[in-house]
């Protein structure tokens, strides 16, 4: 089975621009053209690799060839720009990686920020929970992602970045309101908590391992990072906090830490396509001494 080149740039655009003409308009074709394309991958294939919903959804069988087509052109590119080096700025190489919200907030873009600028890449960043990063990496959706999986997923090689610590706090007007003005951890199971949405289940784990019981207490649903941090702040609920975003807080008094002694840690790894490139070696490089300096070691 092999599939043309320009049939494989064809898929990527279509996913990621989520209709046939958004990606007829991008490719400058038909979306006649388009179609044909996707139908002549599909019997090559021998597969349906992409839902006709709005916006198009790739299927089992399309997320492999998907991830073929995203390793292919990263490969084309990378060669592109070797030949382009020394020519002025050029084309730069679009890189779409998964990353949780804390890290954004707290390490990683300031990772970005310091790698050298003849890397020559333009980012796309996926904003998911470290725990479903991978899933994007499955998908073909990412080339590389931040995770909580130390198993390597089908194609991929894993390394440890470190541990981010979180820190259990309210601010002191909510610990007066529903904790007697002292940090009651016996009462964080029936008590106003923040959680960043739905998959947040960081809060809940907490609960149970210092009271043994399932937590019943209202929530407040805030995704996004400095937001969540704030609202903490403002005392709309007790939640943990990575240390980064807390401990200046802790110091002047604005907020209570919960339970200093028990500090709970997220370890975090960087898996990436398993592919000799060198945008991704040159990423993984930045981003492992910047894990090295910001988060604590595993």
């Amino acid at each position: 089975m092999s599939f043309q080149f320009d049939h494989l740039r064809t898929l990527t655009t279509l996913v990621d621009e989520g209709t046939f003409d958004a990606a007829a308009r991008r490719l400058h074709v038909t979306a006649s053209a388009v179609s044909q394309r996707i139908r002549t991958m599909e019997q090559s294939a021998g597969k349906v690799l992409v839902q006709r919903t709005n916006p198009v959804v790739p299927t089992a069988a399309g997320d492999v060839v998907l991830r073929l087509a995203r390793q292919v052109l990263l490969l084309d590119e990378d060669a592109a720009a070797e030949l382009r080096r020394g020519d002025g700025d050029g084309d730069r190489v679009a890189v779409p990686l998964a990353v949780n919200a804390d890290s954004l907030s707290t390490w990683f873009l300031e990772a970005l920020a310091e790698l050298p600028d003849d890397l020559g890449a333009v980012y796309e960043i996926h904003r998911e929970d470290e725990e479903h990063t991978t899933s994007l990496l499955r998908s073909g959706t990412v080339m590389a992602a931040v995770t909580s999986t130390p198993e390597a997923v089908q194609g991929c090689v894993v390394e440890g970045l470190g541990t981010m610590r979180y820190l259990a706090v309210c601010s002191p007007r909510f610990a007066d309101a529903h904790m007697g003005g002292r940090a009651d951890v016996a009462r964080l199971d029936r008590v106003p908590v923040v959680n960043f949405d739905r998959k947040d289940d960081l809060q809940n784990a907490f609960v149970r391992s210092v009271t043994g019981r399932e937590p019943q207490a209202p929530r407040h649903y805030i995704p996004a990072s400095s937001d969540f941090a704030r609202t903490i702040l403002l005392g709309f609920g007790w939640g943990m906090v990575p240390e980064e975003q807390c401990l200046d807080e802790i110091e002047r008094g604005a907020l209570i830490s919960l339970a200093p002694e028990r500090p709970v840690d997220v370890r975090l790894y960087w898996q990436r396509w398993n592919l000799r490139s060198p945008l991704l070696d040159g990423l993984t490089s930045g981003l492992r001494a910047a894990a090295a300096a910001r988060l604590h070691p595993l």
